[in-house]
């Protein structure tokens, strides 16, 4: 159930997202904002609603897939409503996703499944998702290069996503090769930790053991995947079925106002956007993806105050709707875990 400290951090999010959009428009034309807002067209915005509610089922779907990689089988409502509670749980608690995996591994040791797969469901989900992205900012890579405006922030982000994508892959296949070797790597990360937080916190913040536990049950997961390349196929589909949605949005935040684009301009804007939600120190780009999507946009050829209202029509609906979604689903699941409803 939720507690004081999720509620404090909530309001902190939704505060700050109110100030920047605050500080946003206070800079532009107030005259070209009333203009852009007098041309709303709201069903553009109800369209994109449904949209990414289609986007729900396709995380769910593409969760379902890699179960079925694994061995696993479970449903794709419920998986969906597992995967927006754990969008939730990431944005209150940021982990760099760690908490939405622990809730996957929670859920699955409520439904029976080994907890050791649904680790590695998480993880995989990570990378597929990652690598479906990366073909989407390859296009937009290319866009920004014929139009002389990729930047080194856009290369320097790049190649963080690109090191972390690398990084999940190299555990996965550690794991895959042999437990004692990943524990044996996580147990040296943990050290790590504990010996830059031993002067702060006066005592170990992880525990080597639990490293070797962690491995062993990756490696448990990871024996289910077998050598068929063609599984592997449908979980890149859906991640890159949900990141085309996720445009088709963005598309339906310029047709709300009527703000003039190209298929480039949408798909290079999308890619830096979600580049930087994906790399950025705040939980889901909180503040950052505001800022450099509406500087992205504008530097693309959108006029300042219509990249910031596109950005935070575009934002509300992948960030806040996913959000209080989320938060409901998570409701939802504490109380199934007390046993008083079903889903």
């Amino acid at each position: 159930m939720y507690n004081h400290r999720t509620v404090r951090k909530f309001i902190f999010v939704l505060i700050l997202f109110l100030g920047i959009a605050l500080v946003f428009l206070s800079f532009g034309e107030l005259q070209t904002i009333i203009e852009t807002l007098q041309k709303s067209r709201l069903r553009y915005v109800f369209i994109a609603l449904i949209v990414q509610s289609l986007w729900f089922l396709v995380i769910g779907r593409m969760y379902r897939s890699i179960y079925h990689l694994l061995g696993m089988d479970d449903s794709t409502l419920s998986l969906s409503l597992v995967a927006v509670a754990a969008t939730f749980v990431n944005v209150i608690a940021p982990t760099a996703g760690v908490g939405g995996i622990a809730l996957f591994a929670a859920e699955a040791k409520r439904r029976g499944h080994p907890t050791g797969k649904a680790t590695v469901a998480g993880a995989l989900f990570l990378l597929f998702d990652q690598a479906a992205f990366l073909c989407i900012l390859a296009v937009g890579w290319l866009i920004l290069l014929r139009r002389n405006h990729l930047s080194a922030g856009d290369i320097t982000a790049s190649l963080i996503l690109l090191m972390i994508a690398c990084a999940i892959g190299l555990m996965l296949y550690l794991g895959y090769r042999s437990a004692r070797t990943l524990g044996n790597v996580l147990a040296g990360i943990a050290r790590l930790v504990n010996r830059a937080l031993k002067p702060f916190l006066h005592r170990d913040y992880l525990r080597e053991e639990r490293a070797h536990e962690f491995a062993g049950e990756i490696a448990d997961g990871l024996s289910g995947v077998t050598h068929e390349p063609r599984k592997l196929i449908s979980p890149i589909l859906f991640g890159l079925l949900n990141k085309v949605l996720l445009i088709i949005v963005l598309w339906c935040s310029f047709l709300s106002f009527e703000v003039p684009s190209t298929a480039g301009t949408i798909i290079s804007g999308f890619s830096i956007g979600y580049l930087f939600m994906i790399v950025s120190p705040t939980p889901s780009g909180m503040g950052v993806v505001e800022g450099v999507m509406a500087l992205a946009l504008g530097s693309l050829g959108i006029e300042w105050s219509q990249a910031v209202i596109v950005t935070l029509v575009y934002r509300s609906i992948t960030f806040w709707f996913p959000l209080g979604i989320g938060a409901l689903a998570f409701r939802r699941l504490n109380v199934n875990e007390n046993g008083t409803t079903t889903t």
